[in-house]
């Protein structure tokens, strides 16, 4: 989708993208072999030419951070496909709804198939995270625009976080998908384990205390809750994207689609 994308250009909105893909200029390739575009003067051809040629190199190269700082944050899903084998899910647990009344307590991340969590006073550091951070192109999370790397980022001041970043959570909103992180896992299918159902964020406190009392069965839970929350973005980002690539991107030019449950059940 990222090599379709021509919004970054300047003067190139969302209706003159979509009517490039009308007319069957579907990538930056197909555009360069065009001798000529409607209703864009020569120069502004050539100008776009330079452009979307230098735009290949780029995307050739893997300096995707370019394009993350051209583009508009509603538009990062775009990078998904490209970035996919490179993507971090993460998810958070602290012990306050800010990072001036509480702190982080586990940080979790999900990279090629491998769940490593992260937990305050054992392995949570700035070092180990930014270690796992880097090695990822491409950010996913559920409202983490908002909670998760705001937070973070006031734990962490130095902390380099990957660019682009995909959330999941105001993609969703432009899906017609309301509410949290498991009502929407619901709406489209995706299960939990049944010890794990009717958790939320108060029983991730909760359970850090109860940790911190000695119950080493309430950290077990907690990292298990936390470790569903990282999890569950995977196969949500999956059917997100699909979403938005048949609402808003090429293929939207065709017939529209419907939402369709994945029924998808992740082992635990």
């Amino acid at each position: 989708m990222l090599t379709s994308t021509f919004v970054f250009l300047q003067g190139i909105g969302p209706a003159t993208e979509r009517r490039w893909w009308q007319e069957g200029l579907l990538d930056w390739r197909s555009f360069l072999t065009q001798p000529c575009v409607a209703g864009l003067s020569p120069d502004r051809k050539s100008w776009y030419d330079r452009e979307l040629a230098l735009a290949q190199s780029e995307f050739d190269a893997g300096h995707l951070h370019v394009f993350a700082s051209r583009l508009q944050s509603r538009d990062h899903w775009r990078f998904y496909d490209t970035c996919r084998s490179s993507t971090v899910y993460l998810d958070i647990e602290t012990t306050g709804a800010s990072p001036h009344d509480g702190e982080v307590t586990v940080v979790g991340l999900h990279r090629n198939g491998r769940t490593t969590s992260l937990v305050r006073g054992e392995t949570l550091t700035a070092d180990r995270l930014q270690a796992e951070l880097d090695q990822c192109k491409l950010l996913v999370t559920f409202f983490g625009a908002g909670f998760d790397v705001p937070y973070l980022r006031a734990t962490f001041p130095r902390l380099r976080l990957p660019k682009p970043h995909f959330d999941l959570c105001f993609a969703a909103r432009r899906l017609g998908l309301r509410g949290g992180l498991k009502h929407i896992e619901q709406e489209v299918g995706i299960e939990r384990d049944p010890a794990l159902r009717g958790l939320d964020g108060w029983d991730a406190v909760q359970l850090w205390s109860q940790w911190h009392r000695g119950d080493r069965a309430a950290l077990d839970l907690l990292l298990a809750y936390n470790a569903a929350d990282t999890e569950n973005l995977v196969p949500l980002a999956a059917f997100v994207y699909k979403e938005m690539m048949s609402r808003f991107g090429p293929s939207s030019v065709g017939p529209s689609s419907s939402l369709t449950p994945i029924h998808t059940a992740l082992p635990r």
